[in-house]
C-alpha cells in the first residue's frame, strides 16, 4: 500500500494529528502557532511570523521541516542580501564559453526567510515574484519553483533599526500573518524543567518522513469541504465591511483607511476550509471563518493614522467585524 492509498485509507486527520504530535512535542506552549503552521502548509500558503525573541519561531519551523521528506532551506535575511543570493545567478564557464544557470536557495520546497524584514526593497521584490507566481526570473529565463514551495518568513516587531517595512502587495502575498505571544506559566515551568534536565527534553526522531505527494494530496483532499452559500455570503459580507465600514458605524469608518483585497476573500474561504478539515469537518461553518479571521485580515487592513494615533490595531478592528457583521 503506497503512502496516499495508507493516508486516505486510514483518515483524512491522521496526517493531520501526526504532524502536530512531533511538533508540538518539540516546541512547549505553543500549540496555536504549530496549528497555524500547518493551516497554512494544507492551504497552500506563505506564512508571516511576528513575535519577540525567544519564542521558538525559528525551532517550530525546522520541526516541521524535519518531518517532511523535502528540501528545507534557511536564509537570514541581511541589508547586504542581493536578489541573486535568492534566485540564483548565470555563471560563466570558460571552458565551454557558455553560461549556466546556478539555481538559488529559493528553489527549495520549505523556506524559512529569517528576519525578513531586514532585507532591502531589490531583494523583496526577487521574493515577490517567488511568492505570487512561483516563479524567478533571471536574466530573461523563467525557473519554475517545486509544487511543494512555502515561504515561512519571521520578523520581530520590537527592533526598527535596520530594517525595511513590507511593502503592502507582498504582506498580500502572505496567506497568513500569525503573532506569536509569550508561552503561559505552566509551559514556561516545563521550559525550565527541559533546560535544567530535570526531565526529557529530547522528542522521538519522526517514525516516518511524509512524502510530498501526501502534502498536495491533502491539499486536493481538504478543497472538498463543502461551503454553503449562506456561507459564502457571510464571509464576502465580512470583506465587503473592511472597504464599507460605514455600513456598520461611524467609529468602524474612522479606524479604516484601507480595506481588504479580493485576494482575502480567497483567502478567508480557504483557510476556513482548511480549517474545518483539520477538525475532521466534512463542512465549514461562521466558526471556521472567525477562528483565522484575524490571520488572514489583520497584515491586510490598513488603519487610518487617527486610529493608530488612539491605539487600535488591526485586531480591535477584526474584533468588532465579528460581533457586527450578522452570520448569514
Amino acid at each position: 500500500m503506497n503512502q496516499i492509498t495508507q493516508m486516505e485509507t486510514t483518515g483524512q486527520n491522521d496526517l493531520v494529528s501526526y504532524l502536530k504530535d512531533h511538533m508540538t512535542a518539540r516546541i512547549v506552549g505553543q500549540e496555536r502557532f504549530v496549528d497555524r503552521l500547518l493551516l497554512a502548509l494544507f492551504a497552500d500558503g506563505h506564512v508571516l511570523l511576528e513575535g519577540a525573541p525567544g519564542l521558538a519561531k525559528t525551532k517550530a519551523v525546522n520541526a516541521l521541516a524535519s518531518t517532511i521528506d523535502c528540501d528545507a532551506r534557511r536564509i537570514q535575511f541581511t541589508p547586504d542580501l542581493l536578489p541573486s543570493d535568492l534566485t540564483g545567478t548565470d555563471i560563466y564557464r570558460p571552458e565551454e564559453g557558455t553560461f549556466a544557470f546556478q539555481r538559488g536557495p529559493l528553489f527549495h520546497n520549505l523556506i524559512l526567510a529569517d528576519e525578513i524584514n531586514r532585507a532591502p526593497a531589490k531583494v523583496q521584490s526577487a521574493l515577490l515574484e517567488a511568492m505570487a507566481e512561483r516563479q524567478v526570473t533571471v536574466g530573461g529565463t523563467t525557473y519554475q519553483l517545486p509544487d511543494l514551495f512555502m515561504v515561512m518568513a519571521t520578523q520581530n516587531p520590537i527592533e526598527q533599526e535596520g530594517t525595511y517595512p513590507l511593502p503592502e502587495a507582498q504582506l498580500d502575498r502572505f496567506l497568513l500573518h500569525v503573532n506569536i505571544d509569550y508561552p503561559s506559566v505552566d509551559a514556561e515551568r516545563e521550559i525550565l524543567k527541559i533546560v535544567r534536565g530535570e526531565v526529557a527534553g529530547d522528542a522521538p526522531a519522526p517514525a516516518r518522513m511524509i512524502a510530498t505527494a501526501e502534502i498536495l494530496a491533502a491539499r486536493k483532499q481538504a478543497m472538498t469541504v463543502y461551503a454553503s452559500d449562506a456561507l459564502t455570503e457571510y464571509l464576502i459580507q465580512i470583506i465587503q465591511a473592511t472597504r464599507h465600514p460605514k455600513v456598520y458605524g461611524e467609529d468602524l469608518a474612522e479606524m479604516i483607511a484601507y480595506g481588504a483585497s479580493p485576494r482575502a476573500t480567497i483567502a478567508l474561504d480557504r483557510c476556513a476550509r482548511v480549517h474545518a478539515w483539520m477538525r475532521g469537518a466534512a463542512f465549514a461553518t461562521p466558526s471556521d471563518v472567525q477562528a483565522v479571521l484575524h490571520d488572514v485580515l489583520r497584515h491586510r487592513v490598513i488603519l487610518s493614522y487617527e486610529a493608530e494615533a488612539d491605539g487600535k490595531t488591526p485586531d480591535s478592528f477584526i474584533d468588532a467585524l465579528i460581533e457586527r457583521v450578522p452570520v448569514a
